[in-house]
């Protein structure tokens, strides 16, 4: 499981790393900041449109062989991503990287809940997602960190050599996993027609994330118009969210036993309340510390309980639902980072925060207007 944590990690570090190197990647390249943010957009886009068809497609191989593929277009997408000329080449880059993290964020979930006893599987997919927090926590901050240090290309460059190690850990600790659970294109795309259930979760998912990404990739510069944040701090600034995100995800592993919805709930209104603080307070250390650590706690909330929502509105064929949701999860990342951009550079970057309270608070809504038995807590 350890193994497949680490995929989690790389992956995710990997499309989430230009949101630490903005601010250099555009005053290297010499384009404008919400420019350099599209830099999130093609990965997002591949991630999201592709996955469904991919997965599909690949329905009767072994996840284990799949899996290594898929690191082997990791390593090749970050180095050529370090070695690339011009911003023109970085952004196709990423729509190969993309298709192979889709399809990973679409099995990975599900190969870890194989792997454990059925009683724990909601506990195993907690473990999974909090690569997600690890990659916040320590990813992105150190990829910052080595960009001061170096320059931006180096930090892909390490990401690759990273991407090999955990493509030997895999190859070393993950046994074989015949497919599960396979279904036709015909059927994943069908299956929220036919799911009232996961349709809403998926309705859901788009508005949350769109609202969280579409300000958090404009973070950095969010920070740096205050006088307080040297590179320094955003760094620390960064980590703290990320262990904000880390004890979400363990609140999180509690709080989905009890009660799906409220625990999305709980982190929704997190999300909202946190977007809302950086707005009023940010123009402080202490209260730009303090809104980003709820807004880690409330996103690592509300990250697993969309999760096991998906879980819970198909659990017979979780790996085409998880398939969907992946397609609009990473397709709301890149137009989150699309609008968000285009808010930064034609209205000014605190813009994105009233975007991100705006889509976070329709998820909220929404949820709070389904019915009660949405709220049934995972088998």
């Amino acid at each position: 499981m350890a193994a497949i944590t680490a995929n989690l990690f790389v992956f995710l570090t990997t499309e989430l790393m230009p949101v630490g190197l903005l601010t250099p990647l555009s005053t290297s390249l010499v384009i404008p900041v919400g420019v350099a943010g599209l830099m999130v957009t093609p990965m997002g886009v591949s991630a999201g449109l592709g996955v469904a068809f991919l997965v599909a497609l690949t329905r009767r191989l072994n996840r284990r062989v799949l899996l290594t593929a898929l690191l082997v277009i990791l390593v090749v997408g970050n180095l050529a991503t370090a070695l690339a000329p011009n911003f023109v080449l970085i952004l196709t880059t990423p729509l190969l990287i993309g298709f192979a993290s889709g399809v990973f964020w679409a099995i990975g979930v599900s190969m870890a809940m194989r792997l454990v006893p059925r009683h724990q599987a909601s506990r195993a997919a907690a473990v999974v997602m909090s690569g997600i927090s690890i990659a916040t926590v320590v990813g992105i901050p150190l990829g910052t960190v080595l960009e001061s240090l170096t320059d931006w290309r180096t930090s892909f460059l390490i990401w690759s050599g990273l991407s090999v190690l955990v493509l030997l850990a895999v190859a070393a600790a993950v046994p074989s996993l015949p497919s599960a659970n396979a279904v036709s294109v015909r059927e994943v795309f069908g299956l929220p027609l036919q799911n009232v259930r996961l349709r809403l979760v998926l309705t859901t998912v788009v508005l949350f994330v769109l609202g969280h990404f579409g300000a958090y990739t404009f973070v950095r510069p969010l920070l740096e118009g205050h006088p307080y944040a040297t590179p320094t701090f955003i760094t620390v600034a960064l980590m703290i969210f990320g262990v904000g995100g880390a004890v979400g995800n363990f609140i999180a592993g509690r709080l989905v036993t009890w009660s799906l919805k409220g625990s999305f709930i709980v982190g929704a209104a997190g999300l909202v309340g946190s977007l809302l603080l950086l707005q009023l307070i940010g123009g402080t250390p202490v209260g730009a510390i303090a809104s980003l650590t709820l807004w880690g706690l409330s996103f690592g909330v509300a990250q697993l309980s969309q999760v096991n929502l998906t879980l819970a509105a198909a659990p017979e064929t979780f790996e085409a639902a998880m398939s969907l949701n992946t397609m609009a999860y990473n397709t709301s990342i890149a137009l989150g980072a699309l609008f968000g951009g285009l808010f930064a550079d034609h209205v000014g970057v605190s813009s994105v925060i009233w975007f991100g309270v705006a889509l976070t608070g329709a998820s909220l809504r929404l949820v709070l207007g389904t019915r009660r038995s949405a709220s049934s807590p995972v088998a």
